[in-house]
């Protein structure tokens, strides 16, 4: 007589397919990925694989989880950078970071989950993953002061579409021979799959100066920055734009302005905003359809009276960037951070200490970097 008595069978984990494996990775928290490398020699290969970041990422993406980037910040004169969860009525802290320069660097940019670090001289550049400790210290850019003499280079950061792959920009304008009105900027080009710097074609770099000390910010596939031009010995603002994918400049025409005295870009829901300074206001320029120059409205005027409002001594708040509903976070008296509602007018104090170039940028956690060993230190 045969036994027809069923035995239960215990699957080792190691033994689950990669497929199955890799749906119970990614709802894991990046911490716990990161452990679970020390497992197996096979796990860590699984979660060290380009395929599974990609797949990890695109996961976190699609998770919509409101995370925006402030950074550096300031407590007990220690720098970090924080994650705050913008779902939360609270704006809590979801993370938290130990700056890993201090003062010698700053943030230029952030895409998917990857901080571009550059030094105070705009000659040397890391790429940095928080979340999952790494930092790459790029190769050293063909135009620098030591190389070229004085110049000034503004730099970008962004992920290309086309090709999948992570790209550093520099727009430097040489002032040893700067002649505005038909000088060309040079550009470079840094690749992470290739890990080198190369040069934009010469014909293809635009004539202008770009402002250097304002943070560029990307979307739609492409960076933007404030630049200018001169023409018939006046001077011409507007938007440059690099597309990542096809590597090509185009501008975007500004509001006129009756006195254009700073400026600087930043995201705006899915376009652009704009940030000027001028006789003690503060206006703000929204691209309501973003490439559509007759969609630019004023959305915010801050005369310098409203330093009573915000408790502040400073001249004019600084406008750092908008959150995802909208509001616009500035840094107003000794650094403290609040956010301010365009259409209610109702201030929130973030109970945050900015720093003289703290940035403001939506992000996303990832492992980008986590596959990249070589020039690379853990940061925890």
């Amino acid at each position: 007589m045969s036994n027809n008595k069923t035995t239960n069978r215990i699957i080792p984990w190691e033994s689950l397919p990669d497929e199955i494996l890799t749906n119970i990775f990614v709802f894991l928290p990046i911490k716990s990925i990161i452990i679970c490398t020390s497992v197996s020699k096979a796990w860590k290969s699984l979660i060290k694989s380009p395929t599974f970041i990609s797949t990890h990422l695109h996961h976190s993406l699609d998770k919509n989880q409101n995370l925006l980037f402030i950074g550096p910040c300031s407590e007990n004169q220690k720098e970090f950078c924080a994650l705050h969860n913008e779902d939360d009525a609270y704006f809590t802290q979801h993370a938290r970071f130990d700056f890993p320069y201090n003062r010698k660097y700053s943030v230029v940019g952030t895409c998917h989950g990857l901080l571009l670090l550059s030094d105070v001289g705009n000659n040397s550049f890391c790429l940095w993953n928080p979340c999952v400790g790494k930092l790459l210290k790029l190769p050293s850019p063909n135009f620098t002061d030591a190389t070229h003499g004085r110049l000034h280079a503004s730099n970008g950061f962004g992920f290309d579409p086309k090709t999948k792959d992570y790209k550093v920009i520099r727009v430097v304008t040489l002032l040893e021979s700067l002649a505005l009105e038909k000088t060309r900027t040079q550009v470079e080009i840094y690749t992470l799959s290739t890990g080198q710097w190369r040069m934009l074609r010469t014909d293809l770099a635009p004539i202008c100066g770009v402002y250097w000390t304002d943070p560029q910010i990307f979307i739609n596939g492409a960076l933007h920055w404030v630049a200018f031009r001169v023409c018939d010995n006046n001077l011409h603002n507007f938007v440059l734009v690099f597309d990542l994918g096809d590597e090509v400049f185009h501008e975007i025409l500004l509001p006129e302005f009756p006195r254009l005295m700073y400026d600087s870009v930043s995201v705006y829901r899915n376009s652009i905003a704009l940030f000027e300074k001028d006789n003690g206001f503060l206006h703000i320029w929204a691209m309501k359809e973003y490439g559509v120059v007759s969609s630019w409205t004023k959305v915010l005027s801050l005369p310098s009276s409203s330093q009573r409002f915000f408790g502040s001594r400073d001249d004019i708040p600084r406008a750092l960037g908008f959150r995802r509903n909208g509001e616009v976070i500035l840094k107003v008296d000794g650094g403290r951070l609040i956010s301010l509602d365009l259409e209610t007018r109702e201030i929130k104090d973030l109970r945050i200490i900015g720093c003289k170039k703290t940035i403001v940028d939506y992000y996303v956690e990832s492992l980008v970097l986590l596959d990249k060993a070589a020039n690379s230190e853990d940061t925890y």
